[in-house]
């Protein structure tokens, strides 16, 4: 026995765009922590009283662009799927 799918109501659909908000925000969160880092690498490599942090200017240099592609990844990743849901209960 197939069971049959029921329509969404709209608790229903308040959920779906409350998880599409926090999708969002949690990108933005990723996307502020990727500035921060980025801003901190920069700062290091520029400022001359931090040349003995040199290493670590680089090390954040290096993960910024991490971190921003695992929001960028984690972010679509979400997107689709909630995508897919909806679509499949239309």
């Amino acid at each position: 026995m197939k069971k049959q799918k029921e329509e969404l109501i709209t608790r229903d659909w308040l959920a779906i765009d409350r998880t599409k908000m926090a999708n969002e925000r949690t990108f933005l969160a990723y996307f502020r922590t990727f500035i921060v880092i980025l801003g901190s690498a920069i700062a290091i490599l520029r400022v001359k009283v931090l040349e003995n942090m040199w290493d670590l200017g680089i090390f954040l240099l290096i993960v910024a662009p991490i971190v921003l592609v695992i929001g960028l990844s984690r972010f679509f990743y979400v997107k689709n799927h909630i995508k897919k849901y909806y679509l499949e209960e239309k």
